[in-house]
């Protein structure tokens, strides 16, 4: 099959230094570079399921969860103020 492609200049420079590297003809070296971004994974190689190993979090002692809404208020409010004094 006869086709016209327009390569990216970079591509194109990998492609002319793997023919001088090679030489093999342009047409051997496309076919070759396509053949393997083309190929389908085999069934052999198969991926291992990805496992999230959890860790136990706490607090610090002293810390009150209950008034965390607190502390975000507090945070979010200096924020304002910083942006208004500026």
């Amino acid at each position: 099959m006869r086709t016209t492609l327009t390569l990216e200049p970079d591509v194109a420079a990998r492609l002319n230094s793997e023919v001088a590297r090679s030489d093999r003809a342009l047409k051997t070296v496309v076919n070759d570079a396509l053949r393997r971004g083309l190929q389908m994974p085999t069934k052999s190689a198969r991926r291992t399921a990805y496992t999230v190993k959890p860790l136990r979090l706490a607090f610090r002692a002293g810390v009150d969860t209950d008034k965390l809404n607190e502390l975000a208020d507090e945070l979010e409010t200096d924020v304002l103020v910083r942006k208004l004094r500026s």
